[in-house]
């Protein structure tokens, strides 16, 4: 009996994913789509397609996780103690559904489950995780994917996401088990009865605000006028109450985006680094003028601008954000003479290499990890181990993700848009707007110019042509790109480094990312993506003006497809 037939003959609580299974009976291509691999449980956990399936976001494939998660805190608990599993979930669909049968599995198994009752920022999970002294943490959530997917974010006990350790003994129990058969599960109702499932308070919420709160750099003394959109996903209650708390009352919500909504049904891609997801927050602008409009992710841990440049809205990138936040809480430290000894930032290998010049400028370490936010809450635990939590000062990814505090250890959109905010006004009062505060860094250190390509590769066909894309590269490394010589690459996986002929070795974790860098300083990455099926191609350029930097991106942008062997 196939999986397919097996799923089939099967008695599944939700007649849909049946009917579903009925429906492509004649479509060998699709079923094989559904059931050629089991989801793969990663340090990012589950993401998926929602559907009837292995390979599908479902109650069952939810099932098998939280049993494997169940299986291997239970093999690893401390004698005579409960493990404890705090779980949090965004607006898309079955998330409510996924998060609920999660706890249910959980207690089950004997494991209390502290649960959100209502929909919550995927930081407010990380900081609960902390805040309750969790073994572990789920978040449902597919970040800023389409609608048809979801996802189950896995984090430890130290509010980061699990380590490559933990996932892949967390895969082993889980491929141990059939996804019918060995899962144990009881009603909700019956786990929040016996005391196994408990509900998160609003003391929890409050305190997660009042860390927020407290890495305020510059409250505003001065009105700001702001649109939001929390693009029908989980920010609104957070994002509006932290603003409400520096100051900042004159906010605009987008309507058609303000009530959660997993359809996403005025921008398919839910992403705040697409211009399209900003689309209605623009139109808005428009009409209400605000200084600055805001968008955060379905989960709340991405934020994205626009800035009122003489009416017209410019949207800015992760790095110029990341970028300013630095040059501004550098500045409102060393101003008030808050700098610690030893700062330290920390930003990925992907992100702008405009950070190293400003964080020269006072004095920062500047830290590079891998991608992943992750990384950089392993930079934030480090520094808290040796005793001086207080160097961290910030740490972003050029993909909107920002976090300037370590109450948790998660990128945070509500952060984000504080600090945001906070930067905005501070340079409101001096006659400017951020695209003049970022002209002006411009200026000073330099034209960089980032772009990145992304290239889909769908279905199993897709992961074996993006497999045989790094593969090639590998093997067959470009001799110039653009009309430039590679002067040096970077392999990750192999944690090797090649200058002019001279062989180093990378001090991180092994990662499946080749870095090129060419005799202008320009430099390409190309990374398969860890959460969608998908290369990114990451670009970088510096000139002597904007243009110039720009015209570099353009013409290293045009040979991606040649690179790529497409």
């Amino acid at each position: 009996m196939t999986e397919y037939e097996k799923w089939l003959a099967y008695q599944l609580e939700d007649p849909s994913l049946t009917e579903e299974l009925k429906s492509i009976q004649d479509k060998p291509d699709e079923i094989n789509d559904r059931f050629y691999q089991d989801l793969a449980f990663g340090t990012a956990g589950l993401r998926g397609v929602l559907g009837a399936g292995t390979n599908r976001m479902n109650i069952y494939t939810v099932h098998k996780a939280t049993q494997g998660l169940s299986n291997y805190l239970n093999k690893h608990k401390a004698a005579g103690h409960v493990p404890t599993v705090a779980i949090g979930y965004d607006s898309r669909i079955n998330s409510t559904l996924f998060s609920k049968e999660s706890a249910a599995v959980l207690a089950a198994n004997g494991i209390k489950a502290y649960l959100y009752p209502q929909l919550m920022p995927t930081p407010a999970l990380s900081f609960a995780v902390r805040y309750l002294h969790c073994d572990a943490g789920i978040c449902v959530t597919a970040s800023h994917n389409p609608a048809k997917y979801n996802g189950y974010k896995c984090y430890g006990s130290d509010g980061c996401q699990i380590t490559a350790e933990m996932a892949s003994d967390v895969q082993n129990e889980i491929n141990s088990l059939d996804i019918f058969a060995d899962v144990k599960t009881m009603p909700f109702e019956d786990g929040k009865k016996s005391g196994l499932i408990e509900m998160i308070g609003d003391a929890v919420v409050n305190a997660y605000l009042d860390a927020v709160e407290n890495v305020s750099v510059r409250k505003p003394t001065g009105p700001l006028k702001v649109v939001y959109t929390p693009l029908n996903g989980a920010g609104k209650v957070c994002v509006t109450r932290i603003l409400d708390r520096i100051g900042v009352s004159d906010v605009t919500i987008v309507p058609e985006q303000s009530e959660p909504d997993g359809n996403f049904p005025t921008c398919p891609f839910p992403n705040p680094e697409i211009r399209e997801a900003l689309q209605k927050g623009l139109e808005l602008c428009e009409k209400v003028q605000p200084d600055l409009l805001l968008a955060t992710d379905p989960d709340s841990d991405r934020v994205g601008i626009a800035v009122n440049q003489h009416g017209h809205y410019q949207l800015m990138t992760g790095n110029e954000v990341g970028v300013l936040l630095l040059n501004f809480i550098a500045a409102a430290k060393q101003e008030k003479g808050e700098m610690p000894k030893d700062p330290v930032a920390v930003t990925t290998i992907v992100s702008t290499d405009m950070v190293d010049p400003v964080a020269q400028h006072y004095g920062i370490e500047m830290r590079r990890v891998l991608t992943g936010f992750k990384y950089i809450g392993d930079q934030i635990a480090s520094l808290e181990a040796e005793g001086h939590p207080e160097r961290y000062l910030l740490g972003f990814e050029e993909s909107y993700g920002y976090l300037s505090g370590g109450y948790v250890r998660d990128k945070d959109a509500v952060d984000g848009s504080m600090l945001i905010c906070e930067m905005a006004q501070y340079y409101k009062e001096k006659g400017m707007t951020l695209v003049d505060a970022m002209n002006e860094l411009y200026e000073t250190y330099g034209y960089y110019v980032n772009g990145v390509v992304n290239q889909a590769f769908e279905g199993e066909a897709g992961m074996k042509q993006m497999t045989a894309i790094m593969d090639h590269l590998r093997k067959n490394p470009p001799a110039s790109i653009a009309g430039f010589t590679v002067v040096g690459h970077s392999d990750y996986l192999e944690s090797v480094r090649v200058e002019k002929g001279e062989t180093t070795p990378i001090d991180l974790p092994k990662s499946n990312v080749l870095e090129y860098r060419l005799e202008n300083g320009c430099k390409l990455i190309v990374r398969p993506s860890g959460t969608e099926p998908k290369i990114k191609i990451y670009l970088s350029g510096k000139g002597s003006t904007q243009a110039e930097s720009e015209a570099l991106v353009d013409k290293m942008k045009a040979e991606v497809p040649a690179l790529l062997g497409m």
